[in-house]
């Protein structure tokens, strides 16, 4: 949930003509990350979860890659880039982990 928070006050200065473009982009993966958790872990199934844990790594890497062409873009400067991207790195390694962890517990087939 920090990641969001940390986007949206991060999106907050782009340019109006970006509001539907890159903004609303990096927002709705951002999102989409502790979404997909939350959904994944109301379902009853641990093949399931592991489903949408897979989706918010998907999320996350979509974020990572906007981020850098943000930055590119020259609409967040190197420090706030690399404050975003360490905190994409940090959340990417807690749903690996969780992943992993899910994945432990399944049947083996």
């Amino acid at each position: 949930m920090g990641l969001v928070d940390e986007v949206y006050a991060s999106t907050r200065d782009f340019p109006e003509c970006e509001l539907f473009g890159l903004t609303m982009q990096m927002r709705k993966a951002a999102v989409s990350i502790p979404s997909n958790i939350a959904e994944g872990h109301g379902r009853f199934s641990f093949r399931d979860f592991r489903q949408f844990l897979r989706k918010a790594r998907g999320s996350a890497y979509e974020l990572e890659t906007q981020i850098m062409i943000a930055a590119r873009q020259r609409f967040i400067e190197g420090e706030r880039e690399g404050t975003l991207l360490t905190q994409t790195a940090s959340v990417t390694r807690l749903v690996n982990g969780l992943i992993r962890s899910i994945t432990q517990r399944l049947p083996k087939n």
